[in-house]
């Protein structure tokens, strides 16, 4: 296998599928069968999921609650789609753990880095919930950064979109996708990849990110096993 530890980044918006909210069982399921794929392959495999299907802390102030508040909101989703896709994962028979930024002992373990090492290297999926448990960021900041500390050899970051473009796919039907690109390309090309935070550790701390399509079957496996798939950023 090309990678021995990842760590897999998806949207919450992702999980809504084909509804206008909350979570789609389909989708949920896929997911679990694709994540079965690599960990039969004797991947060691963490994942941060965001909570943009029921809400987002941005939007808070839009309908007048504080965007700490909000922030705190948008952690507390994001735990529920990590529950969520805990269960499913579960049912597919494979072993997770779910770890909080911030304390929630009755449904999950705290977010200690030994102990989140410790239950990879025994096969175990952990699942990174909560964010960090602080506001202002993001669950991509969350995943650049939950990576760097677990030692991943990469972040893989599951989209709707089969990779990086020259611009909005489906806005632009002229945009082409690169292969590979660098950190500072993106920079200059002003291109959106994840927030600049995210994106400052994994550059800094020379981490790469791929950026895929984890709709589509095989896609993550194939990523794995070194295959060209999605948009290399190193």
């Amino acid at each position: 296998m090309k990678y021995k530890r990842i760590l897999l980044k998806l949207s919450g918006e992702a999980l809504m599928g084909e509804k206008n909210y909350g979570i789609d069982s389909k989708r949920l399921e896929q997911y679990a069968h694709e994540i079965k794929k690599i960990t039969d392959l004797g991947v060691e495999v963490a994942i941060v999921i965001g909570g943009g299907n029921i809400f987002r802390g941005v939007q808070a102030e839009n309908i007048g609650i504080d965007r700490v508040q909000g922030d705190y909101m948008g952690m507390l989703a994001t735990l529920i789609n990590a529950m969520a896709l805990q269960s499913a994962l579960e049912e597919n028979g494979m072993f997770t753990r779910l770890m909080s930024g911030i304390k929630i002992e009755s449904v999950c373990e705290p977010f200690i880095r030994r102990r989140a090492i410790r239950h990879l290297e025994k096969g175990r999926i952990v699942i990174f919930g909560a964010g960090i448990g602080n506001p202002y960021f993001t669950t991509d900041s969350t995943a650049s950064l939950r990576a760097i500390e677990i030692e991943a050899e990469v972040v893989l970051k599951g989209t709707r979109v089969d990779g990086v473009y020259t611009a909005d796919p489906e806005k632009d039907k002229t945009a082409t996708r690169y292969t590979t690109i660098s950190f500072q390309e993106v920079y200059e090309k002003n291109l959106n990849v994840m927030d600049m935070t995210a994106f400052t550790l994994c550059q800094e701390n020379n981490l790469p990110i791929i950026v895929f399509d984890m709709n589509k079957d095989g896609n993550l496996a194939n990523l794995i096993r070194g295959e060209k798939v999605g948009t290399l950023i190193m």
